[in-house]
């Protein structure tokens, strides 16, 4: 935790900006352990709700639209090449093409609570061409939520902010599972919702 304290002191709320777009870009930075600890430095007062929220957001929409042009421009070769070097795996690659199968667009906003997930869906929102209005819709509101979530929870639980960074190293696969679960029943009701109403006369 030295070297988020570290990011903290030393850069303040252009630290957490810049933190937050390598680790959306693939960095192996812990994105909610980060966010949590912001909270916590609010909690304290050594830093300010709203600046910290806002360079949050600004870090990670920063982060997935580098994503999204980095997949749009360059395509899944570059993916391929370079995903290793980033800990974006193969495996990774293709559990989440899958899932994108299935959810869609959806993903771009849940795939922010989702560890591994959150760092592919921008390459491939932009390898298969959505068009940006679209990814901007779910992606920004998706991160919107995210920062707001993990910012908020560190503050609320104050000194014992790190008890998040225990629960998502110890249960990050029955969470994963739970949220992909969940967001699958809501999608498919989402959708079917829509048919029926374009089809209602």
């Amino acid at each position: 935790m030295q070297y988020l304290n570290y990011l903290i002191e030393h850069y303040g709320y252009f630290g957490i900006l810049m933190a937050l777009i390598g680790g959306i870009i693939g960095l192996p930075i812990p994105d909610e352990v980060l966010l949590t600890y912001v909270g916590y430095n609010i909690f304290q007062g050594n830093m300010s709700y709203i600046p910290s929220l806002i360079s949050a957001i600004a870090g990670a929409c920063g982060g997935i639209s580098l994503s999204y042009i980095l997949g749009l421009k360059l395509g899944q070769p570059f993916l391929k090449k370079y995903g290793p070097k980033m800990h974006i795996t193969e495996e990774r690659v293709n559990r989440t093409m899958k899932l994108f199968e299935k959810l869609g667009p959806f993903l771009l906003f849940i795939g922010f609570y989702i560890p591994g997930i959150r760092h592919v869906t921008a390459y491939l929102a932009g390898i298969n061409n959505y068009k940006y209005k679209k990814f901007a819709l779910f992606a920004y509101s998706g991160a919107i939520t995210w920062c707001y979530s993990f910012i908020t929870l560190g503050m609320t639980l104050g000194e014992n902010w790190d008890i998040v960074r225990i629960y998502v190293s110890r249960y990050s696969i029955l969470l994963i599972s739970l949220v992909i679960l969940g967001s699958i029943i809501f999608y498919t009701y989402w959708k079917k919702r829509i048919l029926k109403n374009v089809q209602t006369p």
